[in-house]
Parts: structure tokens; C-alpha cells; sequence
């Protein structure tokens, strides 16, 4: 740590069955506005409430906020938030031009001059970094890394050519769509080279008879399951409707699944190439003598005999867009991503009321949805009145760390590399889930634990074992240190705090929990940092590190309330 080290006392990362529980004892994660947990609702939905009165925030409401819409913030970031608003931060934001794209910029960098990058994903990972810790356009890239967690498309699962160029064309969808309509959102995914190979679109095909092929039916499923409807349907308010025989009412069958296969057959890649990678930009095509003819279905509605292979996909595409679900379907995932893990009933109401209608007649306006979540009395509320709460997902973790010592790259070439390791890394990286069910479920009730036993929805504790938690403090000692890659932290601001250890300790309170470390935290905190020496500049240094590492440790803040 810069030099000098005799006199460092270097702070012992918690046992990681201890750390577990500490952090199981701090995550309440009851429903956003205190109501319960994610069952029993008779299916009422209440009207939607106004927003809060605007009022000037302080230093730490605007830190958890930009820790809900942003990547946590700095010093300045929270500054802005108090000058301008929830509000107006949130115009400004959606204001911001979208920067260079993730394909332009590995094209730029010159992956697509090297024919062997056709058969790796060099460059993917660090363009996906280099925007998530660096663009400005902050509230976007937060909205792209959540959306890559819903409409799921792995490196994991993408064995074509140009592979990492399809990844990146694929982020720039997302990036592109952030702030639409989920109708366009749900075209533009199902067309991308990067998912049609991922769930098998591409190169789907009309039955056979004589060979006895069918249309895959991966697609059709997932696109259900997972982009739209779920598989219960559901009241306005997120719970399912219960039929006659006390049991949730599904939305599909196997013969929806096999009807709308049917549907999403025909496409392909628009001329792919093994010599250079432009087509991972292009929407796939349809080709008509692929495409089964005759009248189809999706759901209840009827594709008529003439409709031609984007006609169909648009008519299907219309009705799981305008499905009763897809509001409180969506948006409590959108929640969960942005503000809670179990979120209540009448908040996912109210953000599904304004997905149905924007207040101007749109449907699907991601723009009024985001705003609704964010700005919704339940996610503006402070915390310690109502125990809402989410895990941060270890990626999240990183970022903010990152973002908040505005870590650059000298070389733009942001090589942080592929995070998954959950010994050694975090155990997680952008875009790399092991599953189209993302790296947690959305359902997910951590099992033998007061969250179970209340029945309460966790999802990012699916990521939380005692490899993961002894990986990610060990991965974040080495890198709040070193940095990683040409990424190197530069701590010189915070020299001035750092002989005050109740300072520096309340300054990065502030900075990563919003000031929402308990009192025997911090008390614990500040003794530690003061046995350290700060004679020196390396001495103040490892002040800084240890002291950030020891915040990041807390389960104050790994569940952010």
C-alpha cells in the first residue's frame, strides 16, 4: 500500500459464517411500505399515489437515492441531487446523450481486424465496463444493467462468430431502448443476432414432416416466462389470481408454447459473416420458405392464414405487449432491481398503473415507469421507518466503489476482465449469468431463514454462500488497494480526512450507505482506522483503504435500505 506498511494495522475481514449472519440479522427486507410479505393480497389495487411534496434532500437521502438510480454517488453527484431534485436529476438524466456505443467502440479498438476474435469475446468485457464505471449518462447504464438481468442473453450461451461483437450489439440495444417504450424494448431484444442465438430463434424452422422436425420452442417459452406474462396471471397489484380450486390461474400451457413456436420461425441473421462482424448489428430477417404458413395463435388472439413471417411476429409481439401482466409483471422486477427486493403490493399498483397508461395514453413508457419507481413515497421514505431493503448484488457493490473514486482507464482499454469467480472475484460478472434465469430469480425466498420463514422475496441472496462472501472482500481488499488492471485508484483528495478517523469513517458512510452505519458500527469503525498510524502519505492511504474496505464489509451496507 504505497510503499511503507510496518505500521499498518490491517483490518481482518469478518469469517465469512459470521458476516452471513450478521448480514441475515440486518436484512428485515419486508415490503417496501412495511406491509407484509409477498402473499395474501385479495387482488385490490389501490389508486395510485401523487409523489412526495418536492423537498431539498439531505446529503444522505440524496446519497440512497443515487444508490437506487445511480451507481451511489460522489461528493459532487450528491451535491447535485440537493441543487436540483429528485426530479430534475431525473430530467437531466434522461436528457443526456447516449455516448460512444459498445460496438463502435470495439470496432474502433481494432477486435474486428484480428479474424480470432471471431471465436472469443475479447473486448466484450471491457467495453461493458468501461460504460457501467465511466459514462455519464449514469441513470442509463443503470437501467441497461438491470434490463440485461430481465431479457437475459449470455456470453454463457452465445457459440457463434464475432461473438463478442454480438454481445456488444446486444448491450447496445438495451442502451438504445433504455428509455422507450417496452413494446419497441421487447422488438428490438427479439430480433438481436445475440438473443436469437441465445434462445434459439435463429434458424428456427416450419415442422417437417418427413424428417420429423418442429419449431423450437425455447423462445416461445422464455419470452412467456420470463420478458412478458410469468406464468400465473396475475392481479393489477402483482399477486396471482387463484381460480376455483384455490391454486394460481396459469397464464399459457404447452399448447400456447407450441402455438406461438410456430409463430417465431423463419428468422436468421441479415448476411453473417465469418470475416467481419457488421451483422451482429443487424436485426435478423425473415426468410418466407422457413416460416409456417397458415393461420396460428398467440394466446387467444388469431393470426390470420395471410400474414407473412413479420406480420405474425408483430401481431404476437402486440399481444404479449398489451397483456394484463406485463405492468406488474415488469415493473415489480423493475422495483427490485432499482429500490427493494420484496416490494409491497401497492407499490407495484402504482407503478403498474402508470406502465398501463404514461398519463398520456402510452403504454409500456419506460421513462414514466423509472420515474414512478424512483420518485414512488415508498422508495423516497427513509428507510429506518419501514425496513424495506435489497442485498446489493456484488456487481453493484463494485461499481459503486468504482464510480465513487472515479476510476479511469489511461489506456481506454478498461481492462477489468470477467468478474464470475466466486472464490477470487465476485462472483458475478455483466452479462455472464450461468442461465436465461439470470443470476438470481426475481421469486427467490433464501430457505432456512427468517426471510423464508416470512416468506419474503430475496432474490440477490442466491449469490450470497460463504465462498462468495470471503471472495468479494478479498477481491475488494486487493482492488480498494491496487486497483485492477491499468485501473489504478487515486485516494490524494482524501489525505486531508484521513488523520481524523471519525471523519474519514463518517465521510464514507455517507458516501456508500448514506450515512446509515449503526452506532455500534461505527464506534467499532473508528477505533479500528485510529490505532492506525498517519504520520506519512502512505500511512493516510491505508487509512483510506481500510477504511473503505471495512465500510464495504458492513452489512449497513450490503443491504442498502
Amino acid at each position: 500500500m504505497d510503499g511503507e506498511t510496518t505500521d499498518v494495522v490491517r483490518p481482518q475481514a469478518p469469517e465469512p459464517s459470521a458476516w452471513l449472519a450478521a448480514l441475515a440479522a440486518s436484512a428485515t427486507l419486508s415490503a417496501c411500505g412495511g406491509g407484509g410479505g409477498s402473499g395474501g393480497s385479495t387482488g385490490s389495487s389501490p389508486a395510485p399515489a401523487p409523489a412526495p411534496a418536492p423537498v431539498a434532500p439531505t446529503d444522505a437521502q440524496a446519497s440512497r437515492f443515487l444508490s437506487q438510480a445511480a451507481f451511489g454517488g460522489t461528493t459532487d453527484a450528491i451535491a447535485s441531487v440537493k441543487t436540483q431534485g429528485y426530479a430534475a436529476w431525473l430530467d437531466a438524466q434522461f436528457a443526456a446523450p447516449r455516448t460512444t456505443g459498445h460496438y463502435d467502440w470495439m470496432f474502433a479498438a481494432g477486435y474486428a481486424n484480428d479474424v480470432n476474435n471471431a471465436n472469443n469475446f475479447n473486448g466484450a468485457d471491457n467495453t461493458l465496463w468501461r460504460k457501467l464505471i465511466s459514462s455519464p449518462d449514469v441513470l442509463r447504464q443503470r437501467m441497461v444493467l438491470a434490463l440485461s438481468e430481465i431479457f437475459v442473453a449470455s456470453m454463457n450461451g452465445i457459440p457463434v462468430a464475432w461473438r463478442g461483437f454480438l454481445t456488444a450489439a446486444y448491450a447496445d440495444v438495451l442502451d438504445a431502448n433504455a428509455f422507450g417504450t417496452y413494446r419497441a424494448l421487447l422488438q428490438a431484444v427479439t430480433l438481436s443476432p445475440a438473443m436469437g442465438v441465445y434462445l434459439n430463434m435463429r434458424g428456427n424452422q416450419k415442422a417437417d414432416p418427413k424428417s420429423g422436425r418442429l419449431p423450437d420452442e425455447n423462445y416461445a417459452r422464455e419470452v412467456m416466462q420470463l420478458f412478458t406474462i410469468g406464468l400465473v396471471q396475475l392481479n393489477a397489484d402483482g399477486t396471482p389470481k387463484v381460480g376455483g380450486d384455490g391454486k394460481p390461474v396459469p397464464t399459457y400451457g404447452q399448447q400456447q408454447i407450441t402455438d406461438l413456436a410456430a409463430v417465431f420461425t423463419g428468422w436468421d441473421f441479415d448476411k453473417a459473416s465469418n470475416a467481419e462482424p457488421s451483422y451482429a448489428q443487424r436485426p435478423m430477417v425473415n426468410i418466407a420458405s422457413r416460416f409456417t404458413s397458415g393461420a396460428k395463435k398467440v394466446l387467444d388472439t388469431d393470426i390470420p392464414a395471410s400474414a407473412d413471417g413479420p406480420t405474425a411476429l408483430g401481431i404476437a409481439l402486440d399481444t404479449l405487449a398489451n397483456h394484463a401482466n406485463v405492468g406488474p409483471f415488469i415493473g415489480r422486477q423493475l422495483i427490485q432491481r432499482f429500490v427493494c427486493s420484496n416490494p409491497s403490493t401497492a407499490y407495484v399498483a402504482r407503478v403498474a398503473a402508470v406502465f398501463n397508461d404514461n398519463g398520456s395514453g402510452v403504454r409500456g413508457d419506460l421513462r414514466a415507469v423509472l420515474r414512478a419507481i424512483l420518485l414512488d413515497v415508498e422508495a423516497r421514505s427513509a428507510s429506518s421507518s419501514n425496513g424495506s431493503g435489497k442485498l446489493r448484488e456484488p456487481v453493484m457493490r463494485f461499481l459503486q466503489w468504482a464510480r465513487t473514486v472515479a476510476l479511469t482507464s489511461p489506456t481506454d482499454l478498461w481492462n477489468v476482465g470477467n468478474l464470475s469467480d466466486p472464490a477470487s472475484r465476485l462472483g458475478q460478472s455483466p452479462l455472464r449469468s450461468g442461465s436465461v434465469f439470470n443470476f438470481f430469480r426475481p421469486g427467490y425466498v433464501p430457505p432456512n431463514s427468517q426471510l423464508g420463514s416470512n416468506n419474503i422475496t430475496a432474490p440477490e441472496f442466491q449469490l450470497c454462500n460463504e465462498s462468495t462472501v470471503a471472495g468479494y472482500l478479498n477481491f475488494m481488499q486487493s482492488v480498494i488497494a491496487n486497483g485492477i488492471g491499468e485501473l489504478k485508484p487515486v485516494y490524494d483528495a482524501e489525505l486531508a480526512t484521513a488523520t481524523d478517523a471519525a471523519a474519514l469513517v463518517d465521510r464514507w458512510s455517507l458516501l456508500l450507505t448514506g450515512s446509515s452505519l449503526a452506532a455500534a458500527t461505527r464506534t467499532a469503525l473508528v477505533n479500528a482506522i485510529g490505532t492506525m498510524t498517519s504520520t506519512t502519505d502512505a500511512n493516510k492511504r491505508s487509512r483510506v483503504q481500510a477504511a473503505i474496505l471495512m465500510v464495504m464489509a458492513t452489512p449497513e451496507y450490503q443491504v442498502l435500505k
